[in-house]
């Protein structure tokens, strides 16, 4: 498979505003569980070229080995992740699901056990925005082991 078009160069006014978009999304949440956001939404959206790229992100800032082999099974593996971690897992399933059958009150209320309403913001624009990033990924087919980001 090679990539279909360079994305970045075929539209840097989008590719800039997701990258600024991206970058506000980062500013408050830690670094360790938005990597499990971006990991679990590009397992889910099968983007390989993200999953690549997060999970050696991950392991660049000392995640280990077994819990990222766990993320995709993290209910089978609850004792690998806080309630925290959990209750994100979740909410990042059902966002990157949302046709699913939505956001169910018991996912949001659990996320709202951790965070304020700025901090939810926070997860849902950094859910949405890897989201938007699995899609060109995808749709280019980018392809996995080739970082892009400088691009």
């Amino acid at each position: 498979m090679t990539t279909r078009i360079d994305f970045a160069s075929s539209d840097p006014a989008v590719r800039k505003a997701l990258v600024a978009l991206d970058a506000a999304t980062r500013a408050g949440i830690d670094p360790s569980l938005a990597e499990l956001i971006r990991i679990r939404a590009s397992q889910l959206n099968g983007c390989a070229y993200c999953l690549h790229m997060h999970t050696s992100d991950a392991r660049k800032a000392g995640e280990s080995e077994e819990r990222l082999a766990l993320v995709a099974v993290w209910r089978d593996a609850r004792n690998f992740f806080d309630e925290k971690e959990q209750a994100v897992l979740a909410l990042t399933e059902s966002v990157t699901l949302i046709s699913q059958g939505g956001v169910p009150d018991d996912v949001y209320d659990r996320v709202a056990e951790h965070f304020d309403d700025h901090g939810i913001a926070q997860l849902i624009a950094q859910i949405f925005t890897i989201n938007a990033w699995n899609r060109i990924g995808i749709t280019t087919h980018l392809v996995p082991g080739v970082d892009n980001r400088s691009a």
